[in-house]
């Protein structure tokens, strides 16, 4: 029995191009420094066809930022499902380590940072509400953490932004070694570093 995959319409896959063109391209320069043409042409279309699938460039903006706590999520059930251990603390640690992986592709990372600096919109602020709240459910119920191990997993991965983004794990200063003690993450050239 052969399955197929489904077929996307024209606009369908057209609108997959832009929101994932929109996430590498408001990754690179927020929310506000980005205007709509630029995310065009990273997709190769017209800016007229992108304002047809998306009204406004707000709207494009919380469709990328959907689509990355959808990843996300995603990586965070992978991780879960390839640990060994049954008890809260494995699954969380094997979350994390996924979300690590995920997050060596800058793109994700930096397109929640620059949601982050840009809730004073307010459609941003919900978006970003809205994906923090389904991945903090999401970590409590496929751990089955108490509310204190997910407050924890959620507080550890915002100092991993932080981290990262400063590229602290280069830092040899005894202030960087305090932050990134213990700390693994995932190297860009695919390893992973303790």
């Amino acid at each position: 029995m052969t399955t197929q995959r489904p077929h996307l319409s024209t606009a369908d896959a057209r609108r997959e191009t832009v929101v994932a063109s929109a996430i590498t391209v408001f990754a690179r320069s927020g929310y506000a420094s980005t205007p709509i043409a630029a995310v065009a042409e990273h997709a190769k279309i017209s800016p007229a066809y992108v304002f047809k699938l998306f009204p406004a460039k707000v709207a494009l903006f919380v469709a990328a930022l959907d689509r990355c706590y959808q990843q996300i999520i995603d990586a965070l059930e992978d991780g879960a499902t390839k640990t060994d251990g049954q008890a809260p603390a494995d699954v969380l640690d094997a979350m994390g380590a996924s979300y690590a992986a995920l997050i060596a592709d800058r793109d994700l990372m930096m397109l929640q940072v620059h949601a982050q600096a840009a809730t004073d919109v307010p459609e941003i602020a919900e978006a970003v509400r809205r994906g923090i709240a389904r991945v903090t459910s999401f970590a409590q119920s496929r751990s089955g953490g108490s509310p204190a191990e997910v407050q924890r997993f959620m507080a550890f991965g915002q100092l991993c932004h932080l981290l990262t983004t400063l590229d602290l794990f280069g830092v040899d200063e005894p202030w960087a070694h305090s932050l990134t003690e213990g700390i693994r993450h995932h190297a860009e050239q695919g390893g992973e570093t303790p």
